[in-house]
């Protein structure tokens, strides 16, 4: 099952991930993304490390604090997403030209 795998070069490869997988970390913080609600009365912004660095209310909601608090939540829970799907997106692309098993071709 293993006859491919050069198990020397296994360290190495472990030591590529995680290189990359730091420099990711470090390159995702500077990708900011923005979610919004309500027609755009509130725009939540989180880099792609998953902080929060922006929250825009429209002052014209203040006065009404359920549907403040509703759209908030939208628009965190979508930013959430956003950074969640950004983090599986590079982590795609990074495993994409590692195969420790060769080719994958019969």
């Amino acid at each position: 099952m293993f006859e491919g795998l050069d198990m020397s070069k296994m360290g190495q490869m472990m030591e590529e991930l995680q290189s990359k997988a730091k420099e990711m970390e470090e390159q995702s913080k500077k990708i900011m993304l923005t979610a919004k609600a309500g027609g755009g009365m509130i725009e939540v912004t989180a880099n792609g490390g998953g902080e929060i660095v922006d929250i825009t209310i429209d002052d014209s909601i203040l006065d009404d604090k359920e549907s403040l608090q509703i759209l908030m939540i939208s628009a965190i829970n979508d930013v959430i997403k956003m950074v969640d799907d950004n983090k599986k997106s590079q982590a795609m692309g990074m495993m994409g030209g590692l195969n420790p098993f060769g080719t994958g071709q019969p």
